[in-house]
């Protein structure tokens, strides 16, 4: 029994190194054909090239792919001793079928496999044919695009085959688009106008420029018809380019629109409870993006974590600051708003000046994690960024929360019990001292969020918070003192109404008109959109 036991665990340690050795061995080994052709093309001449470039499209090989890429894009060479052939990199010269990173003695020691540009046309075309007829569909859809700037690099009777075995519409209409640009100079009239149907509508700039010359030749040959059908598709990709940018900037609105919720959402508390009119509110959103910065510079490896780490140490300490603030110089001046009003404006001077000693005035990058990179693609005029998306999500979620943390907890209740009436909360037992700290530093540390939120769309440089001070208090007024749906429903217009004016009047245009749109209406609603009852109401 225990011989046999030994037997079988022989056979099964043989039988285990021999798969091991092979699937160690099966990476190395090259293709028998593809070798074979990269050493002939070693010694070819350019028509024998050109043969061997057209039985390259015939192997069923992985690498042939990145054979005929780095091949066409001159970086296919030899080694002459022992004719391996290599790839020279910018950094480095690998071996192509291993892989292997080689030292050269000399630069002579290696040969370029030399390509004219009739050998370069037929490697272009047999790259897309490759690409075309791939099992991936990302590389299909990424063949099908590439075509649209070079549609002579497939042959008609190739992209008809790929179009009738395309199973992927979207992939299929790229396709059908390549085939109307290659119809543009066709010999009839009637293929003509037939690409023209194709193209029309599309949003790909390669089609809106391949209508653009098709137009300008029928013009010169004084092909009427043609003109008539090319100015209609010129007119509706126009028409169809406006409605996505004006798309594009209604999402620019929103998420200028999220920013200025939550720079604007701690001051619509401070002024709505404390009625303290704090210069220094932008300081605490630089108080949050440069938290950010330092967090990013003690966790170097873990960019995507620092993020989350970055938050709550923003809101601790913006909040921080903003509670040494009140209890150190604004709870003296109560009832003096001018004072006030000075007093936390030399303290944003005070503040700038100190991040300039500490960190220096030069602006400092902060890092984007690559969950938050990238981009949406809605259709080729319309990519939405996720950084910005991101954003609009977490205000909303900050917003949320704050909400949930005035209406069910005992902070939030005694916050509203001092907005609406401070004598009769006193009386209460409540300690309205400490409910204006605390409520300052929320205010305070929602900001510093903002500061976070903003080191992902902009440098963090001291002078940062000025830039949405005068905009924070805009949102306020226009939302009405004091109530958060109101803070949210004013962001979120000034923000869109901001970026839709952008494009024809420019931004400080922009801007100007806001304002102006601002004063007029607190001239017909002093109290803002949504009024709160009680002492913010009686400030109005």
């Amino acid at each position: 029994m225990f011989s046999v036991l030994i037997r079988t665990a022989v056979l099964f340690a043989f039988v285990l190194y021999t798969v091991v050795a092979g699937a160690e061995a099966s990476p190395t080994k090259p293709n028998t054909a593809l070798h074979a052709i990269a050493q002939e093309l070693i010694d070819a001449g350019y028509r024998e090239k050109q043969a061997l470039t057209e039985r390259l499209t015939t192997i069923d090989d992985p690498k042939t792919l990145e054979f005929m890429q780095v091949m066409v894009e001159g970086d296919l060479y030899y080694r002459k001793d022992d004719r391996v052939v290599v790839i020279k990199g910018d950094n480095a010269v690998t071996t192509f079928f291993s892989g292997e990173e080689i030292t050269l003695e000399s630069k002579r020691d290696i040969k370029k496999i030399s390509v004219n540009n009739k050998l370069r046309v037929l490697l272009r075309g047999g790259i897309a044919r490759l690409q075309i007829f791939s099992d991936d569909p990302e590389m299909r859809m990424q063949a099908a695009v590439n075509l649209l700037k070079s549609a002579e690099d497939l042959d008609q009777a190739t992209l008809d085959e790929a179009l009738s075995n395309e199973e992927k519409p979207d992939v299929r209409d790229v396709l059908s688009l390549v085939k109307g640009i290659r119809l543009l100079e066709a010999d009839t009239e009637k293929e003509r106008l037939e690409g023209v149907s194709y193209l029309s509508g599309s949003l790909y700039p390669d089609v809106r420029g391949a209508l653009a010359n098709y137009r300008r030749a029928a013009e010169a040959d004084s092909r009427t018809e043609e003109i008539q059908a090319a100015d209609e598709a010129l007119k509706k990709i126009e028409s169809l380019l406006s409605l996505n940018s004006v798309a594009e900037n209604l999402y620019f609105g929103l998420a200028l629109g999220a920013v200025l919720l939550l720079a604007a959402i701690g001051l619509a508390i401070t002024f709505g409870v404390m009625g303290v009119i704090n210069m220094a509110h932008g300081e605490m959103i630089m108080l949050g993006a440069y938290t950010t910065y330092v967090v990013q510079q003690l966790m170097p490896d873990h960019i995507g974590m620092s993020l989350a780490v970055a938050v709550p140490a923003a809101f601790l300490v913006s909040g921080f600051v903003g509670v040494l603030i009140e209890r150190g110089v604004i709870r003296h001046l109560y009832g003096r708003p001018l004072e006030t009003l000075l007093a936390t404006f030399g303290i944003s001077l005070v503040l700038q000046q100190a991040v300039r000693s500490v960190f220096s005035p030069l602006n400092r990058e902060v890092a984007t994690p690559d969950w938050m990179a990238g981009t949406f693609m809605i259709n080729p005029a319309l990519e939405l960024t996720f950084n910005r998306l991101y954003i609009i999500i977490f205000s909303l979620l900050v917003l949320a929360l704050l909400a949930l943390i005035l209406k069910r907890t005992l902070f939030g209740l005694q916050m509203r019990a001092v907005t609406m009436n401070r004598p009769m909360a006193s009386s209460m037992g409540i300690r309205t001292g400490w409910v204006d700290a605390l409520t300052f530093g929320l205010g305070s540390g929602i900001a510093g969020i903002a500061g976070v939120a903003l080191s992902q769309l902009t440098n963090v440089g001291p002078n940062m918070g000025q830039a949405y001070i005068i905009d924070s208090f805009m949102v306020v007024v226009f939302g009405g003192v004091g109530n958060l749906w109101g803070t949210l429903v004013g962001a979120m217009s000034l923000g869109v109404v901001n970026k839709l004016l952008e494009p024809w009047a420019g931004a400080v245009v922009a801007k100007i008109l806001v304002l102006i749109f601002i004063i007029l209406f607190i001239q017909k609603r002093p109290r803002g959109l949504f009024a709160l009852k009680g002492r913010a109401a009686d400030m109005g």
